[in-house]
Formats: structure tokens, C-alpha cells, sequence
């Protein structure tokens, strides 16, 4: 019976945040897909033939992966950052707190709903990039497996960033101030390989520029960094976000008044 109330909460959970970025799509899907129409039609069609090819590909094939991944690492953190905060804010959050339900299914559900508002937006920009360029899928499991770790990696992040804020403004904070940088400065317009020297080592401790690399090399074939090192700092990242994530709910940080 235990097992089963659990399954119960979990579920609902996921369809709750499913269906809260669903129905607000015009919110939360059509503005991605605007955004990077714009990144393709401006940064592909008439600045990409000035640039040239960058590592074998047209410049337009050549930043797709990373607009797609720009897209998913966005749309992930942004939609558990806002749900979990909204929880806390309408105070229903306590409920869920109280209720014998383990704090794991609590973050495990809300990172569901945000990795599934990842791939559907990264789906979506997906199709939106074959208006402008051909895709050719070089592997299969590495895009699948680097797209959804990612989403996962950036649902912690967003769940943590929540935990922490206290005003609708302090959302905002991280993502303005510590995504975005990271996010513009992890290869996505350009090969590392083309920094010089300092630059580029710089640029090796961004985690971002792991998984944009990984990511284009699952549909491109090129990476400026091992796959299997993407890899293991992708499960890192995720290891030790969940842990402290489940420690901040366990303690009650930021949600316990």
C-alpha cells in the first residue's frame, strides 16, 4: 500500500508538471522556437557565409547542435526553477513536505517535468534547424543519452536555484548572471580550437562546453574535447547537484517557515 501511494504522488507529480508547460505553450514552446528561427536566420544565413566553414561544416550546420543543446539547457532549468518556486510561493510546497512522501520522488518528478519541457522544445528546434540546414545523425546514442543528462543536469539546477530563492526576482539571477555567460562561451558559435592557447584551457573548465562538444559530435561527428570525458562530467555534475539538492530538501532550506 506504501509502494503504491508513492507511485501515486510520483505520478501525479510529472503529470502536474507536464501538463503546466503544455498548457501554457504559447509561453513556454513558441518562444524558444522564435528565438533560435532568429539565431538561425541571423547567425547562419547572413553572418555564416562571411565566417566560412568551421570544422569541415557550414557554419549554419555547425552551431545547430549547440542552438538545439542552448535550447534544451534553457527550457530544463527554466521549468523547474519557476514550478518548485511557484510551489513555494502559493505555500503548497509544505503539503508535499509533510505528505510520507520521499523527498527522492520529490525531486525525481519535478526533474521529469523539466527534462520532458527540455526535449520537447529541443525536438521543436530541432525541426525549426532542418528549415535551414541537413542533419546528419553520426550517433544515435550519443545524442539521445547527452540530451537527456543534460536536461537532467540543468533540472537539479533549476530545482536548487528555487530552493535558495526568495523573491520572484532571485529566479532570475542565476540564469542572467551564471547560465547565459556559460551558454555563449561554451562553443556554440565557435571551435575552442580557434582560441589561443590561454583562452582555450580557460575555456576547458566550462562544463557547457562539454556537452555542446558531445552533442555535435553526435550529429556532426566533431568534437574539440573526448566524448568519454563529456561523459564523466556530465555524471558528475548530476551526482553531486541530486545529493545536494536531497540534503537542502531533507534540511528544509528556504521552505520550512
Amino acid at each position: 500500500m506504501g509502494n503504491e501511494r508513492i507511485l501515486i504522488a510520483f505520478i501525479t507529480i510529472i503529470i502536474k508538471e507536464v501538463s503546466r508547460f503544455l498548457r501554457i505553450w504559447g509561453q513556454t514552446i513558441l518562444p524558444p522556437a522564435v528565438s533560435m528561427t532568429l539565431y538561425f536566420i541571423i547567425f547562419g544565413s547572413l553572418i555564416g557565409p562571411r565566417i566560412g566553414r568551421m570544422d569541415g561544416f557550414e557554419y549554419m550546420e555547425f552551431i545547430a547542435p549547440g542552438l538545439i543543446m542552448m535550447s534544451v539547457i534553457n527550457n530544463s532549468y527554466s521549468n523547474v526553477v519557476a514550478s518548485f518556486f511557484g510551489a513555494k510561493f502559493q505555500r503548497h510546497i509544505e503539503e508535499m513536505l509533510i505528505a510520507p512522501i520521499p523527498n527522492s520522488v520529490i525531486l525525481t518528478g519535478y526533474v521529469i517535468g523539466g527534462v520532458a519541457r527540455g526535449l520537447v522544445v529541443g525536438l521543436v528546434v530541432t525541426i525549426v534547424a532542418m528549415f535551414f540546414t541537413k542533419l546528419q545523425i553520426h550517433n544515435y546514442f550519443i545524442v539521445v543519452s547527452v540530451v537527456f543528462l543534460t536536461a537532467v543536469l540543468f533540472s537539479l539546477g533549476g530545482f536548487i536555484n528555487a530552493v535558495y530563492a526568495k523573491t520572484f526576482d532571485d529566479i532570475s539571477i542565476i540564469p542572467t548572471f551564471v547560465l547565459t555567460p556559460l551558454i555563449y562561451l561554451g562553443g556554440i558559435f565557435y571551435s575552442i580550437e580557434l582560441l589561443p592557447d590561454f583562452w582555450e584551457g580557460i575555456s576547458k573548465l566550462n562544463p557547457i562546453l562539454y556537452m555542446v562538444n558531445a552533442f555535435r559530435y553526435g550529429i556532426l561527428g566533431v568534437s574539440d574535447i573526448e566524448i568519454g570525458y563529456a561523459f564523466t562530467i556530465i555524471f558528475v555534475f548530476i551526482i553531486l547537484l541530486a545529493g545536494f539538492a536531497l540534503t537542502l530538501l531533507k534540511r528544509g532550506t528556504g521552505l520550512k517557515s
